[in-house]
């Protein structure tokens, strides 16, 4: 049985179509194949390749013309600061630079797209979807140390982006619009590939402008990939302009994620908009491992189900499954054809993230009787052991963004010497809004349970974010 294609758009088997459009242009199908033929005529023999992350045309050129050179991307982020960028180079150690004109490394020849010469067409070739390759080097966040890079196979990336498609109803013919990072998997992968593989098309909008989206979703777009920090946003804008409510509700799915919508952000949209927003769970060295269907039930605070192929344990600190009940905590584990090939230069780590075939996620979840999975936080930062009860900080962070007072909080645990850990709240008050410490406490006891109430509470006037809009709870001050 003959492989697919990776793109079958690209490998000519349908008419030609819009494909990409950033700030700085719009190419179709053959004009992108052109470009990414002009670049990989001119690649180095060995690899890997640095690809510099920007949110322009030159980027998806160069992320195609790696795949058809068979080198793996390392896809770099452009706003990195000097010693994030000297560790990804050191330990990757990229043989050139795919970059826009202008954009330089030491040591590394710089690579350019040349949109005037001449497309190397017969030099041109994608591996098949099967191609256990490796496609990209996907640095992590590096919250618990220094970034780790990930190495993520050509067929690992497209049987994530298959069981996407069949979740979401996902064809060829929607308009993903996003302007989400490039340098990870969530815009990268998802973002751009996605539409890629199904003939379909991306608009990318270089920045977040809530009233730009909403003009897209008003038009030609179907579909909004965004992250929490930008749904609430959208919500703020719609509050008071009621085109971007509109634009919201013309879309056919919106899609949240890298990290949990607060509840409070699903019923404002809806009430905004008529929509209920989609959500999904991954990571990195996973890619996608839960989504909500487009034709699922959307409760706020879940990610889905497990999409096909994919199995999900939530397990104790015995190792033993804890009970499907929606209410035990638990760490989440996960087994799935798309998962990573391991850590670069890192096999102890990479064996080390295994629990005997199962990839140890580090997040805590609980699963419901119908396996729709709810997030707890990290185990590192969100797992409270205080008074003798094991506390998620992810349900104390929802019960204080209820507080119609509240826009942000962040929930951590801090040394006691009575209850080994103290519960302790980091809130960002909206504008205008007054509320007391003690108010806020006695909120999350009634809404919860006492002993879940927070010792503390913190005002402050924003949350440490990285990129992708997570909150970086070991920036807190302690």
């Amino acid at each position: 049985m003959a492989a697919l294609p990776l793109f079958p758009r690209l490998e000519g088997e349908l008419p030609d179509a819009p494909a990409v459009s950033f700030p700085d242009g719009a190419l179709g199908y053959r004009g992108l194949r052109d470009a990414a033929a002009e670049l990989a005529a001119r690649l180095p023999s060995d690899g890997p390749l640095a690809l510099w992350a920007s949110a322009e045309l030159a980027t998806v050129a160069g992320l195609l013309a790696g795949l058809a050179s068979g080198l793996p991307l390392v896809p770099l982020n452009p706003k990195a600061g000097h010693s994030e960028l000297a560790h990804v180079l050191y330990d990757a150690r990229p043989s050139a630079l795919l970059a826009p004109p202008g954009i330089e490394l030491d040591g590394l020849q710089t690579i350019s797209w040349n949109a005037a010469a001449p497309a190397a067409a017969d030099r041109f070739e994608l591996p098949d979807s099967a191609s256990p390759a490796t496609a990209l080097i996907v640095y992590t966040s590096g919250t618990t140390g220094p970034p780790k890079g990930v190495l993520l196979s050509v067929a690992s990336i497209s049987a994530n982006l298959d069981a996407l498609a069949r979740a979401w109803e996902w064809t060829a013919s929607d308009v993903l619009v996003h302007a989400l990072p490039l340098f990870h998997v969530h815009g990268l992968v998802l973002g751009t590939l996605g539409p890629l593989r199904l003939g379909g098309r991306v608009h990318h909008l270089g920045s977040f402008d809530p009233r730009a989206v909403a003009q897209e979703l008003a038009g030609e777009a179907t579909m909004l990939f965004a992250v929490p920090t930008m749904y609430h946003r959208l919500a703020d804008v719609a509050e008071v302009a009621p085109e971007v409510a509109a634009g919201l509700r013309a879309a056919r799915l919106l899609v949240s994620g890298s990290a949990a919508l607060p509840a409070a952000d699903h019923a404002r949209l809806e009430r905004l908009s008529g929509q209920r927003v989609v959500e999904r769970y991954g990571m990195s060295e996973t890619l996608m491992i839960t989504a909500v269907r487009a034709d699922g039930e959307r409760r706020a605070g879940y990610v889905g189900r497990p999409l096909p192929h994919v199995e999900v344990r939530v397990t104790g600190d015995d190792g033993a499954d804890v009970p499907q009940d929606d209410a035990t905590i638990g760490e989440v584990l996960v087994r799935s054809r798309s998962m990573f090939d391991g850590y670069l230069n890192l096999p102890e780590a990479t064996a080390g993230a295994f629990r005997d075939d199962w990839f140890v996620t580090g997040d805590l979840g609980a699963l419901s009787r119908d396996g729709y999975l709810r997030l707890a936080g990290r185990r590192s930062t969100d797992l409270i052991k205080s008074g003798g009860y094991r506390i998620g900080a992810g349900e104390i962070e929802a019960a204080l963004l209820e507080h119609p007072a509240i826009g942000e909080a962040a929930v951590r645990g801090l040394p006691d010497t009575d209850l080994g850990e103290r519960i302790v709240a980091w809130v960002v008050p909206r504008e205008g809004a007054g509320v007391s410490e003690l108010e806020l406490i006695n909120h999350v006891a009634e809404a919860l349970t006492p002993h879940k109430r927070p010792r503390e509470v913190r005002f402050v006037t924003e949350l440490p974010r990285n990129a992708l809009g997570k909150v970086q709870k070991h920036r807190l001050e302690p």
